[in-house]
Protein backbone atom coordinates (compact mmCIF):
# COMPACT_ATOMS: atom_id res chain seq x y z
CA UNK A 1 0.00 0.00 0.00
CA UNK A 2 1.05 3.47 -0.82
CA UNK A 3 1.28 5.55 2.12
CA UNK A 4 0.43 8.63 0.35
CA UNK A 5 -2.60 7.32 -0.73
CA UNK A 6 -3.72 6.26 2.47
CA UNK A 7 -2.71 9.70 3.93
CA UNK A 8 -5.77 11.37 2.45
CA UNK A 9 -8.34 9.03 3.88
CA UNK A 10 -10.82 10.13 6.34
CA UNK A 11 -12.67 7.87 8.29
CA UNK A 12 -15.81 8.39 10.43
CA UNK A 13 -15.90 5.97 13.33
CA UNK A 14 -19.39 5.98 15.15
CA UNK A 15 -19.67 3.67 18.21
CA UNK A 16 -20.82 3.92 21.32
CA UNK A 17 -18.33 0.99 23.20
CA UNK A 18 -15.23 2.58 24.25
CA UNK A 19 -13.28 -0.76 24.32
CA UNK A 20 -14.02 -1.80 20.14
CA UNK A 21 -13.29 2.00 19.85
CA UNK A 22 -9.87 1.75 20.94
CA UNK A 23 -9.10 -1.78 19.78
CA UNK A 24 -10.26 -0.11 16.06
CA UNK A 25 -7.98 2.30 16.54
CA UNK A 26 -5.12 0.48 17.62
CA UNK A 27 -5.27 -2.11 14.41
CA UNK A 28 -5.23 1.13 12.19
CA UNK A 29 -1.99 2.35 13.79
CA UNK A 30 -0.45 -1.08 14.38
CA UNK A 31 -0.64 -1.60 10.59
CA UNK A 32 0.43 1.99 9.96
CA UNK A 33 -2.14 3.17 8.45
CA UNK A 34 -2.07 6.53 9.63
CA UNK A 35 -5.40 8.00 8.00
CA UNK A 36 -7.42 10.65 9.85
CA UNK A 37 -9.77 8.66 12.40
CA UNK A 38 -12.54 10.03 13.56
CA UNK A 39 -14.53 9.01 16.25
CA UNK A 40 -18.34 9.35 17.46
CA UNK A 41 -20.10 7.86 20.48
CA UNK A 42 -23.57 8.32 19.15
CA UNK A 43 -25.76 8.32 15.97
CA UNK A 44 -26.54 12.80 17.10
CA UNK A 45 -23.30 13.18 16.99
CA UNK A 46 -22.50 11.02 13.83
CA UNK A 47 -25.11 13.38 12.12
CA UNK A 48 -23.58 16.57 13.25
CA UNK A 49 -20.16 15.49 12.10
CA UNK A 50 -21.36 14.90 8.59
CA UNK A 51 -23.25 18.01 8.86
CA UNK A 52 -20.83 20.14 10.43
CA UNK A 53 -22.56 21.43 13.13
CA UNK A 54 -21.71 22.47 16.73
CA UNK A 55 -18.26 20.98 17.57
CA UNK A 56 -17.95 19.71 14.30
CA UNK A 57 -18.34 22.68 11.84
CA UNK A 58 -14.76 22.11 10.75
CA UNK A 59 -14.57 18.09 10.35
CA UNK A 60 -13.94 17.19 7.28
CA UNK A 61 -16.19 14.66 5.07
CA UNK A 62 -14.95 11.26 5.87
CA UNK A 63 -14.26 8.87 3.16
CA UNK A 64 -15.75 5.76 4.42
CA UNK A 65 -17.81 5.25 7.06
CA UNK A 66 -17.66 2.48 10.36
CA UNK A 67 -20.70 2.52 11.71
CA UNK A 68 -22.53 0.20 14.87
CA UNK A 69 -26.21 -0.33 14.60
CA UNK A 70 -26.59 -0.21 18.48
CA UNK A 71 -26.12 3.25 18.93
CA UNK A 72 -27.81 5.60 21.77
CA UNK A 73 -29.84 8.15 21.27
CA UNK A 74 -30.30 7.83 17.29
CA UNK A 75 -29.17 3.94 16.33
CA UNK A 76 -27.14 3.19 13.52
CA UNK A 77 -30.40 2.67 11.26
CA UNK A 78 -31.58 5.84 11.53
CA UNK A 79 -27.90 7.41 11.18
CA UNK A 80 -28.04 4.92 7.82
CA UNK A 81 -31.09 5.85 6.47
CA UNK A 82 -30.45 9.15 6.65
CA UNK A 83 -26.68 9.41 5.26
CA UNK A 84 -27.90 7.34 1.90
CA UNK A 85 -31.14 9.77 1.40
CA UNK A 86 -29.14 12.63 1.38
CA UNK A 87 -28.12 13.67 -1.85
CA UNK A 88 -24.47 15.15 -0.35
CA UNK A 89 -23.84 12.09 1.69
CA UNK A 90 -24.61 8.78 0.23
CA UNK A 91 -22.04 8.09 -1.86
CA UNK A 92 -20.03 8.10 1.28
CA UNK A 93 -19.68 3.79 2.03
CA UNK A 94 -20.78 2.42 4.82
CA UNK A 95 -19.65 -0.54 6.56
CA UNK A 96 -21.74 -1.16 9.34
CA UNK A 97 -20.20 -3.52 12.03
CA UNK A 98 -22.07 -4.80 15.10
CA UNK A 99 -22.79 -7.73 17.16
CA UNK A 100 -25.78 -8.48 16.05
CA UNK A 101 -26.36 -11.64 13.60
CA UNK A 102 -30.17 -11.13 13.09
CA UNK A 103 -31.24 -11.64 9.33
CA UNK A 104 -33.64 -8.66 9.98
CA UNK A 105 -31.06 -6.21 11.03
CA UNK A 106 -28.74 -7.62 7.78
CA UNK A 107 -31.57 -7.00 5.71
CA UNK A 108 -32.48 -3.53 6.84
CA UNK A 109 -28.95 -2.47 6.65
CA UNK A 110 -28.51 -3.74 3.34
CA UNK A 111 -31.94 -2.38 2.09
CA UNK A 112 -30.86 1.16 3.62
CA UNK A 113 -27.56 0.55 1.43
CA UNK A 114 -25.18 -0.55 3.63
CA UNK A 115 -22.10 -1.31 1.37
CA UNK A 116 -21.47 -4.06 3.65
CA UNK A 117 -22.46 -6.00 7.16
CA UNK A 118 -20.01 -7.23 9.19
CA UNK A 119 -20.23 -9.14 12.84
CA UNK A 120 -17.97 -7.90 15.35
CA UNK A 121 -16.32 -10.99 16.61
CA UNK A 122 -15.89 -10.98 20.43
CA UNK A 123 -12.60 -12.77 20.01
CA UNK A 124 -9.79 -10.18 20.40
CA UNK A 125 -7.64 -11.50 17.57
CA UNK A 126 -11.09 -12.42 15.43
CA UNK A 127 -12.15 -8.73 16.20
CA UNK A 128 -8.42 -7.34 15.04
CA UNK A 129 -8.53 -9.97 11.84
CA UNK A 130 -11.56 -8.44 10.95
CA UNK A 131 -10.35 -4.79 11.08
CA UNK A 132 -7.37 -5.41 9.21
CA UNK A 133 -9.99 -6.94 6.43
CA UNK A 134 -11.69 -4.01 6.51
CA UNK A 135 -8.60 -1.99 6.26
CA UNK A 136 -7.26 -4.44 3.28
CA UNK A 137 -10.72 -4.38 1.24
CA UNK A 138 -11.70 -0.47 1.49
CA UNK A 139 -7.84 0.63 1.58
CA UNK A 140 -5.83 -1.87 -1.15
CA UNK A 141 -8.92 -2.89 -3.01
CA UNK A 142 -12.02 -0.20 -3.41
CA UNK A 143 -11.63 2.95 -5.63
CA UNK A 144 -13.68 5.43 -3.29
CA UNK A 145 -15.48 8.08 -4.43
CA UNK A 146 -13.88 11.59 -4.61
CA UNK A 147 -15.06 14.39 -2.04
CA UNK A 148 -17.91 16.54 -2.84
Amino acid sequence: MEENILNSIDILIVEDNTGDARLIKEVFYENKVFNSLHFVSDGVEAMDFLYKRGKYKSATQPDLIILDLNLPRKDGREVLAEIKSDNILKHIPVVVMTISQADEDILKSYNLHANCYVTKPIDLNQFTNVIKSIENFWFSIVKLPPKK
